[in-house]
């Protein structure tokens, strides 16, 4: 018999891919040339991801109760040593599911205004791509932490693990079922020296940084004496994987 007390997380996933099944049903109707400003009760595309967006977050929320309640009863019921109790709680740091403090940094990225003109003689005038920041320079910034030596990092207000995606649609950020808009923010726990040191020597960085001096595009490094990251509270059930050997062997 199926515990029904595990329904949310196929429900959170069933809701993952029920909004993509939704945009590549919009997607062929406008192909077919639907014209989706016809019908004025129909909400707008933006709204109806909104809305999907807040039913993930709600049941990304029982997922995270439902684990946490059995996690505890796991470790109440495994009768296991204090030794093999801390090595339990050291894997679950390093998979990102328990809280972690420290100190750290926050880097903030942000949309250039919208009448944003070149801020320097010889630079051309801005096309709307060179206003917006993209998926690219968010996961440069995340990339740059963790070659810096961040121990854990978060993304808006959710902890990143080794499954989590960065993923931008126009000027918004979906992460793990969630919808966001600018300003980003990326906080991660380690040594904020070393990790200044890897946004600066990041090529991408550099990159993004150089239209932030064009244009105006955001971009602020503040740094913390003490942050804490939430732990990761969604599902971490894997599809598929592969041994390490057979993996490097082709």
């Amino acid at each position: 018999m199926t515990d029904s007390r595990f329904r949310p997380v196929r429900l959170a996933t069933a809701g993952v891919f029920a909004l993509a099944g939704f945009l590549f049903w919009v997607s062929f109707n406008t192909a077919q040339g639907t014209d989706l400003r016809t019908d004025d009760s129909m909400l707008r595309l933006s709204d109806l991801i909104e809305e999907r967006s807040d039913d993930i977050e709600a049941l990304n929320e029982s997922v995270g109760a439902l684990r946490r309640e059995v996690d505890a009863l796991a470790r109440r019921d495994s009768g296991g040593t204090e030794t093999e109790k801390r090595v339990f709680e050291e894997l679950e740091r390093a998979a990102g599911t328990r809280k972690l403090s420290g100190s750290g940094l926050t880097v903030t990225l942000d949309d250039a205004p919208p009448d944003a003109t070149a801020r320097m003689p010889g630079i051309p005038e801005p096309q709307p791509n060179d206003l917006v920041v993209h998926q690219q320079d968010l996961q440069a910034v995340v990339n740059a932490l963790w070659a810096g030596g961040a121990e854990g990092m978060k993304v808006m207000d959710q902890r990143l693990i080794s499954t989590s995606a960065v993923r931008c649609v126009g000027n918004t950020l979906i992460l793990q079922g969630r919808l966001y808009s600018p300003p980003y923010t990326v906080t991660a726990v380690g040594d904020p020296d070393r990790m200044r040191e890897a946004l600066d020597a990041a090529p991408a960085v550099r990159n993004y940084r150089e239209y932030v001096n064009a244009y105006g595009l955001g971009w602020s490094v503040d740094e913390h004496d003490e942050v804490t990251l939430p732990g990761y509270s969604g599902a971490v059930d894997l599809s598929r994987s592969t041994p390490v050997g057979e993996a490097a062997g082709g």
